[in-house]
């Protein structure tokens, strides 16, 4: 069960955020299709639905915002000096000096070089959370394109294969820098995207570069200081400018993942509109959270106790959609990055529940 792995050794104010989950529910593997997955609506009620059906849930005049983030494909096998090989996990794209994961490490020091192909990485230095400095060489991006594969989530307990290259990448990834999907952009294929526009549906984009940290297990650190890991987030002019076009007309902004949701958030300005810019967000939406911008949201089913749970709940109310998750696996849905979809409306009586409230502080 998914549950005795992922609550284990957690602060105990993420019980709240606990369920069970089988793991044969598990999707390790994408539909055949990229919108052939299934959609739970939660609305007044549950309707269980198909991705297909999006179209039909959104109205002429909102906007529809997608994450146009490329994941690096940032898993590279290296051997070292005495021939043990080790892997690298490359946590961006910058020349000279970069931040890695790197196992096994315990046997590496400084200054080692690591063979990849042609290429080389040095390790610089290590730090206390076992994370490295390293240094790729000039071409990290030539790097990982000629040696690199997709780094899929842990959880999915596979190697990449050649179909992930493409299905764990959006139709619309475009700037590279994820080390992770936005999954929820997964489902959408260039047909469903067609359909979606000819009901008079706006679409923009945002820029959220997925970080490692999306893998990792909330700790007692991040409940106390409210903060998740940093990422990097861009709202262009016409984005902003949409927002406001949809605020003008009386639309709906409809959210794409968590992702999205989180940058939407981060620039957020009175009225419900949005400011251009760049930035690093650390925000970390959890039960209490006043939404801005956000009217609906199109997303995955997550990890128990996972901060992107936590959001969603936030948006839903954790009653809501851990009733609605329960649901979900009683129906065979399938769960996680290449799992099916839930269609969120906002809690409608924008009540939340003050003991997960209290405990989640």
């Amino acid at each position: 069960m998914v549950d005795d792995v992922a609550t284990e050794g957690l602060d105990p104010r993420l019980a709240p955020y606990a369920y069970t989950l089988p793991d044969s529910q598990i999707a390790r593997f994408p539909p055949a299709e990229r919108a052939g997955g299934r959609l739970l609506c939660v609305e007044e009620g549950l309707v269980d639905r198909q991705v297909m059906d999006l179209p039909a849930l959104l109205r002429a005049g909102d906007l529809l915002v997608v994450n146009n983030t490329r994941v690096l494909p940032a898993r590279l096998r290296a051997r070292r000096a005495s021939g043990g090989e080790v892997e690298v996990l490359l946590l961006g794209m910058s020349a000279g000096r970069e931040r890695a994961l790197v196992r096994p490490s315990r046997r590496l020091k400084p200054g080692e070089r690591l063979q990849i192909g042609d290429f080389a990485v040095t390790l610089l230095e290590k730090e206390p959370d076992g994370a490295w400095w390293v240094d790729p060489g000039p071409d990290p991006v030539g790097l990982m394109e000629r040696h690199g594969a997709m780094p899929l989530p842990p959880y999915l307990r596979r190697p990449a294969e050649g179909a992930d290259q493409e299905r764990y990448q959006t139709a619309f990834a475009r700037e590279r820098g994820a080390v992770a999907a936005p999954t929820a952009g997964l489902h959408f294929s260039p047909a469903l995207l067609a359909q979606i526009a000819d009901r008079g549906v706006t679409i923009a984009e945002v820029t959220l570069h997925v970080g490692i940290g999306t893998f990792r297990n909330l700790s007692a650190a991040d409940l106390d200081q409210g903060q998740l890991h940093a990422e990097r987030w861009q709202v262009p002019a016409s984005t902003a400018a949409a927002v406001g076009a949809c605020r003008d007309r009386g639309g709906r902004v409809v959210a794409v993942g968590t992702t999205v949701t989180r940058t939407l958030e981060s620039a957020a300005l009175p009225g419900g509109r949005i400011a251009e810019g760049v930035g690093e967000t650390r925000l970390f939406i959890q039960p209490g959270y006043r939404f801005a911008v956000v009217d609906r949201l199109f997303t995955n089913f997550h990890l128990p106790c996972s901060s992107l749970l936590m959001l969603a709940c936030a948006f839903g109310g954790r009653e809501r959609v851990l009733g609605s998750y329960r649901h979900a696996v009683e129906a065979g849905y399938r769960f996680f990055s290449y799992g099916d979809a839930m269609w969120l409306s906002p809690s409608a009586t924008e009540e939340f529940d003050a003991v997960a409230l209290a405990q989640s502080r």
